[in-house]
């Protein structure tokens, strides 16, 4: 993919008027937020898949600001929305980890049915509620915010949402019927703020393409001569579902005349290497300290607004919130690490992006640390990984030329021990536990 030059162009004012900084109802723009689920960045259409055909999300990327290099800061969903939401590291929002610790001798089909889970699921909740998050801000400003899909931490409205589906569920109960049975909690919501006069945020967070992976037939049969794994054909169905499902959204906008004025990002919240002989990920994905765990394009559009454009320098989810704090005009939040997408000198300044894995369950609610297996930081063509000693006793340090080597294949760590030291330095910056 060519390299091009950051541009991105806003012009116009966004309508904010007075009354104590709240948003005039059809003067501010909508927000929409697409998440896909455990989808590897490179199985799109146009990041060069050779058997996908997603031409929404094609459409989407032609029509925004796309960053080919985006990344999450953990290789795990539960972490991941939450830095998403939040705009802060694992280790500043305390939720590191799907799920509060596992008793010795328990399985976690066990685990799910004790006080013990419900407690340290309240206690997760409650790291949610201490910091500010991205509907809650929007809600001070007279939007009203819809969750649909995955979502951990409790109620909807723990996160900040006016509206939602999920009641408490581990993944997102109700809130998971959205996409894979219907869109229509979305078209109802979005009709009813429009009546009331209400700017409005919808979070799209399907389990798709997520395991289960049980597509349409008509999807499967299309993809199964070109692979002589089903496994694999079932996952590659279930992304063109996902992009089917994308399409009916963004064709609701364009058909309701709210394109011009709704914002439109979208990323995955963690990659996912298909398995070719069993229904699960394969190494190096999900769960991992490697590209195909924490990389996804993101894009932000926002139709004759944002220059669509290509960008290669590597952006997190982090920068999402700032980005569209810059954006819509909203209260500056403190503290907030990322950079806003649309200054281009500030992405090309920023010398590194930052993330952190842990394990799938937590050591300590209270002491982020406790749970970390790598750090890790991209910079430029370059990537660190910096194993924790606690929880990974046998890790190494590891190096990578990411535009020589996208698979990681080739440790070069002990060749450049040099370029080792300064981004271990880097990275200690950032964060040293």
């Amino acid at each position: 993919m060519r390299r091009l030059i950051l541009l991105a162009v806003i012009t116009g004012g966004l309508g904010v008027v007075g009354g104590g900084g709240v948003f005039a109802g059809q003067g501010a723009p909508n927000l929409v937020m697409i998440i896909s689920d455990d989808h590897a960045w490179t199985d799109y259409g146009f990041m060069g898949h050779p058997h996908l055909r997603t031409p929404h999300l094609d459409r989407l990327a032609k029509e925004s600001l796309l960053f080919t290099r985006g990344y999450v800061p953990a290789s795990l969903c539960c972490p991941s929305l939450a830095s998403l939401i939040t705009g802060r590291y694992p280790h500043q929002h305390k939720i590191t980890s799907n799920d509060p610790p596992l008793p010795r001798g328990m399985t976690a089909a066990q685990f799910y049915k004790t006080a013990a889970f419900r407690e340290g699921r309240e206690v997760m909740n409650r790291h949610m509620e201490a910091v500010p998050t991205l509907p809650r801000v929007l809600r001070e400003q007279g939007y009203w915010c819809l969750q649909t899909g995955k979502w951990w931490q409790g109620d909807y409205s723990r996160g900040g949402f006016t509206h939602g589906m999920t009641k408490g569920g581990r993944h997102g109960d109700e809130g998971l019927e959205i996409g894979r049975k219907t869109m229509q909690p979305i078209y109802d919501f979005i009709g009813r703020a429009r009546a009331e006069g209400r700017p409005f945020m919808v979070w799209y967070a399907p389990m798709m393409p997520h395991d289960p992976h049980t597509p349409p037939e008509r999807l499967l049969e299309k993809y199964r001569p070109l692979t002589p794994s089903l496994h694999v054909a079932r996952y590659w169905a279930m992304v063109e579902w996902f992009d089917e499902t994308v399409g009916e959204l963004l064709d609701y906008l364009d058909k309701a005349k709210l394109a011009t004025n709704t914002i439109v990002v979208y990323l995955a919240d963690n990659g996912w290497i298909q398995s070719e002989d069993n229904p699960r990920y394969a190494p190096k994905s999900k769960q991992s300290q490697y590209d195909g765990g924490l990389r996804t394009p993101l894009m932000v559009r926002w139709v004759g607004r944002i220059r669509p454009a290509v960008v290669e320098t590597p952006v997190s989810s982090v920068d999402v919130f700032p980005t569209l704090i810059e954006l819509m005009k909203l209260p500056k939040v403190a503290d907030l690490p990322g950079v806003n997408l649309l200054d281009a000198r500030a992405v090309r300044r920023r010398p590194a992006v930052f993330g952190e894995c842990h394990t799938h369950n937590a050591v300590d609610l209270e002491n982020p640390a406790s749970s970390l297996r790598w750090r890790w930081l991209v910079a430029g063509d370059w990537k660190l990984i910096i194993p924790h000693p606690a929880n990974e006793p046998e890790g190494t340090l590891e190096l990578y030329n990411l535009r020589r080597d996208p698979k990681e294949t080739v440790n070069l760590a002990a060749k450049e021990r040099r370029r080792v030291a300064k981004m271990q330095a880097m990275v200690d910056e950032w964060w040293k536990p």
